[in-house]
């Protein structure tokens, strides 16, 4: 039997903590048989989280016996892990056990240096402060998960459970993964990656700076032809030193800002509207249907029709409630 040991520190987040739990706990092979063992251990009997308290009926020593460690994102309140966590996980993983994170568990595995050189993510809110603290992770905000076989990390909150799936179907194949799915309520793939559920908002403008009227008028008219030589035409600049200045700014080129704000107002009408994918793609400044289609999969990583199928009147009935 496959035994998988789930961290529980101080301030775990619920959620990052049940998800594995139910999901491995609920596995079951052709015959009925449970192929997976679960044991909640941490490094002492009781831990806090934000809204109550649990016992942990398992120490660290736990590790040393599993195959697979799962460790669950803690809360902003949650200090650093100890070094007798770090110790553990890292002497888990030399001896060759499978060690997955959910949302910002990555920050506990990348502070361990086991995920140096590799690629990760983690919620898409915490991905540039993971990227920050641990330059030498290859940090990914627009996925679910990734698996980099002995590592694995996933994005916020439910996409822990497409994690666990992925493991499932890795260990015991499709079939016993599907049908954990279904007893989950869940699909066995989701479509898209993490960009289709991060906030729409424009992209930030910088407060204060030479671009923040320009940035500011290409929101309001990402619909239209707007040219290089028109953004760098209402800052008073040559084009070459407005592309300078801007990517200094923002980070990005102002084509790719433009291509971005564009497609936001894109999921804005997909959720908003009934409007037809070629209107939308006309309202949203792109020249074509087809290039429309082509560049929303591939900032988003699903297509419009999917997009609007997940997510269509979400936005009228939070307004609503």
């Amino acid at each position: 039997m496959h035994t998988i040991a789930v961290l529980a520190l101080d301030h775990v987040v619920a959620f990052d903590l049940a998800a594995p739990v139910e999901t491995f706990g609920r596995t079951r092979l052709p015959d009925g048989r449970k192929p997976y063992r679960i044991r909640v251990c941490g490094s002492a009997p009781e831990v806090v989280t934000e809204t109550f308290g649990m016992r942990v009926p398992y120490g660290l020593d736990a590790l040393a016996e599993a195959d697979t460690v799962i460790v669950p994102g803690c809360s902003e309140k949650a200090g650093p892990p100890g070094d007798d966590v770090l110790d553990a996980l890292r002497a888990a993983a030399a001896r060759g056990t499978r060690i997955a994170s959910v949302c910002t568990g990555a920050f506990i595995l990348a502070a361990t240096g086991l995920l140096d050189g590799l690629a990760a993510t983690t919620h898409w809110a915490a991905a540039g402060l993971l990227a920050d603290l641990f330059p030498a992770v290859e940090v990914r905000p627009d996925v679910l998960y990734v698996d980099s076989g002995q590592f694995l990390t996933s994005a916020g909150a439910a996409a822990g459970l497409d994690l666990c799936l992925h493991m499932i179907r890795r260990d015991l194949g499709s079939a016993v993964a599907a049908d954990t799915a279904r007893l989950s309520v869940m699909p066995l793939e989701r479509e898209g990656g993490q960009a289709q559920f991060i906030v729409h908002d424009q992209p930030p403008a910088p407060r204060g700076s030479a671009l923040e009227e320009v940035l500011a008028w290409l929101a309001d008219n990402a619909d239209k032809d707007v040219t290089l030589d028109a953004m760098a035409a209402r800052c008073g600049m040559s084009q070459r030193t407005f592309s300078r200045r801007f990517r200094e700014q923002t980070g990005t080129t102002p084509l790719q800002w433009l291509l971005r704000a564009r497609i936001r107002r894109a999921q804005y009408l997909l959720e908003t509207t009934e409007h037809t994918v070629e209107r939308i793609a006309e309202q949203s400044g792109f020249g074509s249907p087809t290039a429309f289609r082509e560049r929303f999969r591939r900032i988003v990583g699903t297509t419009p029709q999917s997009y609007r199928a997940a997510f269509h009147g979400r936005a009228r009935q939070a307004a609503a409630s």
